[in-house]
Parts: C-alpha cells; sequence; structure tokens
C-alpha cells in the first residue's frame, strides 16, 4: 500500500522519527522514499546515518510533489509552515497532522488544502506500543484512510473516529495518560525506598509489576474490578492498602485531572483555530 509512497515529514522531531522508524522497521517502503525536514543540520545528518533518509532544512522542497506531507512540528511554528507550504503541496495530497492542539480547521484554512488527516499519538510510539486516535476530513479518500491506518498501525495501535471533538478527549486520556502512570511510577518507586529497597531494586519491582499487571490484563479480558478482587483478601494487605488510596480520593483527584487537561486541550484547540 505505500511502497511506491513518497512521503515527507516537516519537522524531524521525537514524534516524526518515531514514525519513520516504525515505517522502516514494518517494510512498509524504502528510506529513499522518506525525506524529513528540520532546522538543524546536526539532526537532518543524525537521522540521514541513522536511517538512510533524505534530510534538508527547506520546508517547501521536502513537501514539493510528495504524496503525503506530515506535519510534525511545534504548534508555535506552524503558521510559518503552512504558508511555506500552501504552493508546493499537491492537489491529491494527503495532509497528515500529529501537531498538538491544531484543528483541522486551521490546517486546512492554511494550506488551501481539503485532504486531512489528524491524529493525537502518544510517547510509547517511540517503543511501538503507540496509542494514535485520528480523524479525517471528507476530502480524504479512501486509499488515503488506509495509508493513514497502515503508517499508525506501525507505530502501535490506531483508533478512529467520526468526529474531531474525539481528539480533545484522547489528549486527555491517550495522549497525556504517559505522564499519569510516569507519576503513579515514580510515587510507588519512592515509596520502595521509603522502606528501605535501593532504588534500582525498587525500580525494577514496580516496572516489572506494572507490566505484568497491564499484560495479564490484556490477556484476561476481564474487567479491572475482577482484576483487583482476585488479588484482594479480605483483611489483607491489599485491601488496607486499597482502603487508603480510595479514602484519599484516587478516583475523584485522576477523573479531575483527565477533565482538567480535556477543558486545557479545547481551550487550546479553540485558540488554534482562531490564529
Amino acid at each position: 500500500m505505500l511502497e511506491e509512497t513518497q512521503i515527507a515529514f516537516i519537522g524531524s522531531g521525537i514524534m516524526a522519527e518515531a514514525m519513520i522508524k516504525g515505517l522502516l522497521g514494518h517494510g512498509l517502503l524504502p528510506a529513499q522514499n522518506i525525506i524529513a525536514s528540520g532546522p538543524r543540520p546536526e539532526r537532518g545528518a543524525e537521522l540521514a546515518e541513522r536511517y538512510g533518509i533524505l534530510v534538508t532544512h527547506d520546508n517547501a522542497a521536502a513537501a514539493r510533489g510528495r504524496d503525503i506531507v506530515v506535519l510534525s512540528v511545534k504548534p508555535q511554528f506552524l503558521g510559518e509552515v503552512l504558508e511555506e507550504l500552501q504552493a508546493v503541496i499537491k492537489p491529491q495530497a494527503l495532509a497528515l497532522s500529529i501537531v498538538a492542539g491544531t484543528t483541522i480547521g486551521r490546517i486546512a484554512k492554511g494550506l488551501n488544502h481539503g485532504a486531512i488527516v489528524r491524529v493525537m499519538p502518544n510517547t510509547p510510539a517511540q517503543v511501538g506500543l503507540g496509542m494514535s486516535v485520528w480523524t479525517a476530513t471528507p476530502e480524504t479518500d479512501d486509499a488515503q484512510r488506509a495509508q493513514a491506518q497502515t503508517i499508525l498501525a506501525a507505530l502501535g495501535e490506531e483508533i478512529y473516529m467520526d468526529h474531531e471533538d474525539y481528539l480533545d478527549m484522547a489528549t486527555a486520556l491517550s495522549g497525556t495518560g504517559p505522564a499519569y502512570v510516569f507519576l503513579v511510577m515514580e510515587a510507588l518507586i519512592d515509596a520502595g525506598v521509603h522502606m528501605g529497597f535501593s532504588r534500582r531494586v525498587s525500580e525494577q519491582l514496580v516496572l516489572q509489576t506494572m507490566r505484568g499487571a497491564i499484560e495479564f490484563a490484556r490477556a484476561s479480558q476481564r474487567h479491572p474490578v475482577e482484576l483487583r478482587n482476585m488479588v484482594t483478601s479480605p483483611g489483607g494487605t491489599s485491601a488496607e492498602a486499597l482502603y487508603q488510596l480510595e479514602k484519599g480520593g484516587l478516583r475523584t483527584v485522576i477523573s479531575k485531572a483527565v477533565w482538567a487537561a480535556y477543558q486545557k486541550s479545547k481551550y487550546l484547540g479553540g485558540l488554534s483555530s482562531d490564529r
């Protein structure tokens, strides 16, 4: 599906590299079909050496004639980039945006272009375990949607939603989600150190416990409440620990945190659409 496709990455940061790595790692297209543009020559040289792709510092040159143009720049630079690309993106190309907090409307206006896919990825895409939520404009045809799905599947799992509003929800839940998990990991590791474990041992215990719990949950396909009850004996240590977590309002705090992230995402999206 992508073998003959020419892809340009406008922006060569961490997420762009994750996508390049996924595409090449899955053998979806040859390295010479990928070009990445960015302002730092040393970063371009690093990507060229590591993956064998083409690199440039000229955004317009990178996008010209390409079948898929991936927008992976920082939001504050997007306006300037869209102006550069408007005259060179070919009419039948697909624009795929992973720019945080930037609406399809703004991209369509800035590029004067209709076929757009907007994606909310997350950082585990860097190790092929990402969760990408995406949507597409009506001007995006079936072949382009299939291409987008193939690209995102190379990063981990993907879910298509039929309305852009869901991407704000995904930003709060899966996009920001790794930060919540890392905070819980940090708290558990610190608790282990407080009890007397070395930080190295505590970290090993926590990381493997979290990994094992997640894999067990996926394999069992049981509701989390069932899994929790399986390890909670009456009057036991788990029951005591869970009582303290509930007493401290853990569920409420998590819910409020996710809701706050959702509201912030909507606010940033509103600012973006006004620019």
